[in-house]
């Protein structure tokens, strides 16, 4: 958003406006230090559940906010509308993460273990991630060599759409050995689109659409030579301290391929 925030302190009392994120300062031990979350923000339960509530990521309450008086607020651009964060600057600091590749969520893990002075754990968790990362594309590369499955990842139906190149889902496919066959960022498809790309996979993603065992015969309908799978979509999607178990899910995920 081209602004700069300056903090005297380490902060103390935090809001946290996306759910990876939320989950991440859970990770780094920070977790005494949140005092309000998402309606999305479930994750890690029970703790964070007991955390009061400022309203949606898209949607959150200014006048909740305020009553919890934080002297720092966490949000990602792709996640809150900037109409709400312009709102809500005007009371208090924003911390502002943008993402769409595996090396800036690493960049964001880092920047703010430094902001909450807890650089020893953000070490331990970029470590881990790092290993898993490598387990992963060793075990890719054994099991298709130079051959990259196509693959398109659906994120909503009516119209169907799909997670595009431009995108951090598009980089976790890739670590997966796969190649994106959707464009941009988030494209529509018509059923005779979707037929016209012929994938080898169909991802159906639990999130934001909750696509359930029910939707696979729908999609064959449609393309008919594809493997439906349906996939847990925080994995493919959160970045943070997610990506620690994502990668052994996108393992075993792959061992049913």
């Amino acid at each position: 958003m081209g602004g700069q925030i300056s903090l005297g302190n380490p902060p103390k009392r935090i809001i946290s406006l996306v759910p990876s994120q939320t989950e991440l300062l859970y990770e780094l031990g920070a977790a005494d230090l949140l005092v309000g979350r998402t309606k999305f923000c479930v994750h890690p339960k029970p703790d964070v559940l007991k955390l009061p509530v400022v309203g949606g990521t898209k949607t959150p309450d200014l006048q909740r906010i305020i009553k919890l008086n934080p002297d720092l607020i966490i949000g990602n651009k792709e996640e809150n509308e900037q109409i709400s964060i312009e709102e809500i600057k005007r009371h208090f600091p924003v911390w502002m993460s943008d993402i769409e590749n595996f090396n800036q969520s690493i960049d964001m893990i880092m920047m703010l273990g430094s902001l909450l002075v807890c650089e020893e754990n953000v070490s331990t968790l970029v470590e881990q991630i790092l290993v898993a990362k490598d387990e992963l594309q060793t075990f890719v590369g054994a099991k298709f060599g130079n051959h990259k499955p196509e693959v398109i990842y659906m994120i909503w139906k009516n119209p169907y759409m799909a997670a595009g190149t431009n995108t951090f889902i598009n980089e976790m496919l890739g670590f997966c050995g796969l190649k994106n066959l959707a464009g941009g960022r988030y494209p529509e498809f018509s059923n005779e689109q979707l037929y016209a790309l012929n994938p080898e996979l169909i991802f159906l993603s639990s999130e934001p659409y909750p696509f359930k065992n029910k939707h696979v015969s729908e999609i064959k309908e449609i393309c008919p030579d594809a493997r439906i799978v349906l996939v847990d979509g925080e994995m493919f999607s959160w970045y943070g301290s997610r990506m620690k178990a994502a990668f052994p899910y996108f393992k075993q995920l792959l061992q049913t391929l």
